[in-house]
Formats: structure tokens, C-alpha cells, sequence
């Protein structure tokens, strides 16, 4: 018996939610939906100075106005602390991390800005005058995975044998770490995302393998590019989501992930266009290059 399709969309609330966000939880949904699944909303605010006040509650309500409605309780990432704690020390215990004090210019100066496991074999202890990162011990590359939307991915070796940080010097806990304890403790099966994430998936699978967690597949979806060709996000000012006509922005939506609308969109209700949506979604007409928003509904 196969197991039943758990996705998620995962949003920070540093801002509300703009276009290239709303890309993404409309493809996360749909295709959780159209395998009869579950779709769950998670709340990532593990970095607070990054936070803007009532983001998360405005996301929610968003959601909400475009019928995206999640199927289980949100999680919100603050929440988990002792739990990402405990996993901390357990690495740090069996020798599977490490302290390291060493400086972003030390590391921005060493080849293709790389870390070159330095403190590895430094065996700093904690001292309380002194701000230290934990790294990974990267004893689990990967070199290569499957995207189920772009297809095969390599990983160069400097980039899969990098011991990445999972905690930092500023006392925060490091997304890599904390993405993949979450994904698994909600029984998450395939993770829809943007492609600015492509780049950290081969370090996520490795510490999949390295807890003896199920590997998850992934569809990492096109970029929503602003004029200027820079991804569309909260950093570069994007608009957020105009809810006066929540059906031509989920049409919008639906035509920058490539797939059909039906005839008569506008007279349909937006719960009916999400229906057929669902129905009608289809993973090989996603674009799988990055492109700007066009505001020609055809």
C-alpha cells in the first residue's frame, strides 16, 4: 500500500505575500490535490530580525481569500526550538558537528568561497565569550538527484562536500537543519518549492540520509522574475497580493505554471476554478526555465 501524498507550503513571514509566493502555494496545493493528498501550511519564523509584524496572520488570511485552505494545524517554526536543540547536541555528541569560529571574509577569500573544514579538525569547545557556528560533518554527499520537474541535477564536489553550517553564530538555527526535521516530523512526501531552493536541496537529502529519514522527491517550480530579471521577493519590494479579484491573480497564476484555463474563467466561482484546476493539473506543462509575469490572460 502506498503511502498517502503529504505536501506543504512554507512561507517566512517576512512580508505578505506577493505573486512569486502565491506561484508557489498554488503549485504546492495542486499538486498535493491532485493526488488526493493533504497539504499543510508551515510558518517558518526561525529568523526573527528578518520578521515583519503580523506577516504571519496577513499570510494566513491570504490563503484564506484564495480558498487555499490547509488540512492539519499550522506549524510555526518557533515553536520547535527544543526539538531542533535536542537534534544539536545529539550531532554535536556523536561527533557529527562541530564549533567553528571562523570568519564569512576568512571563508569569502578561500576557493570558489567554499568552506574548507578548517575547524573540523580545530576541536574547539564552547567558550561564552566567543560566538561560534555548528557545522554538519559532511560524511553523506550528494553528487546528483532527480527533480521531477527539471530533471537531473548535479552537484559539483566542492559544493557536496562542504560542511554547511545548521547552527549559527547569532544563536539562530540554520534552514537546512530545520527544513528537514519539519518536513519529516509532518510525514511530508514531496516537497513543491521555488528553484532559488535548488541549490541547498543536495545538502537537505544528505542529512535526510544522514538521520535515516525517507528521501522525499522534489518539483521545484519557475521563478517569477521582475522587471529588472531578478526573482520577485519580499527583499526586492514585491507587490503584495491584490485580493479584489482573487480569480484573474489564480488565473494568472495558473498560466505562469503553464497549464489551461478553462473557457469561460471569469464567470466561473474561485472555488469551481480551483476544482478544475485540480483536475486538470499537469506537472509536464510547468516552464522550467525562471520568466517575468505577464499580465495577458489568454
Amino acid at each position: 500500500m502506498s503511502k498517502r501524498y503529504i505536501g506543504r507550503f512554507a512561507p517566512s513571514p517576512s512580508g505578505p505575500l506577493h505573486f512569486g509566493s502565491l506561484v508557489t502555494a498554488l503549485g504546492s496545493y495542486l499538486q498535493a490535490k491532485s493526488k488526493h493528498g493533504k497539504w499543510l501550511v508551515r510558518i517558518e519564523d526561525i529568523d526573527p530580525p528578518r520578521e515583519v509584524k503580523g506577516a504571519s496572520s496577513l499570510i494566513l488570511k491570504t490563503l484564506e481569500a484564495l480558498n487555499l485552505y490547509w488540512d492539519d494545524h499550522v506549524l510555526y517554526q518557533s515553536a520547535c526550538s527544543e526539538r531542533y536543540r535536542a537534534t544539536l547536541n545529539q550531532l554535536l555528541q556523536n561527533q557529527q558537528a562541530y564549533y567553528c569560529n571562523c570568519t564569512r571574509q576568512r571563508i569569502q577569500l578561500l576557493p570558489n568561497g567554499f568552506y574548507d573544514g578548517f575547524c573540523r579538525q580545530q576541536h574547539l569547545t564552547l567558550k561564552d565569550d566567543q560566538p561560534y557556528a555548528i557545522r554538519l560533518k559532511q560524511n553523506h554527499p550528494i553528487f546528483e538527484f532527480t527533480d521531477k520537474i527539471l530533471g537531473l541535477q548535479k552537484i559539483a564536489a566542492i559544493n557536496a562536500n562542504e560542511d554547511f553550517i545548521i547552527h549559527r553564530k547569532d544563536g539562530l538555527f540554520a534552514y537546512n537543519l530545520v527544513v528537514v526535521l519539519d518536513d519529516h516530523q509532518q510525514g511530508i512526501t514531496e516537497i513543491v518549492r521555488g528553484a532559488d531552493l535548488l541549490p541547498v536541496t543536495g545538502k537537505q537529502i544528505s542529512l535526510y540520509q544522514l538521520f535515516g529519514f525517507n528521501v522525499l522527491s522534489y518539483c521545484h517550480l519557475p521563478l517569477v522574475l521582475d522587471n529588472n530579471g531578478n526573482k520577485l521577493s519580499k527583499q526586492n519590494h514585491a507587490k503584495a497580493i491584490e485580493l479584489s479579484n482573487i480569480q484573474s491573480i489564480t488565473a494568472q497564476a495558473l498560466q505562469f505554471l503553464g497549464q489551461p484555463l478553462p473557457r469561460d474563467w471569469q464567470d466561473a466561482t474561485q472555488q469551481q476554478l480551483l476544482d478544475w484546476a485540480i483536475s486538470h493539473w499537469n506537472l509536464a506543462l510547468i516552464p522550467k526555465q525562471n520568466k517575468p509575469l505577464s499580465t495577458d490572460i489568454r
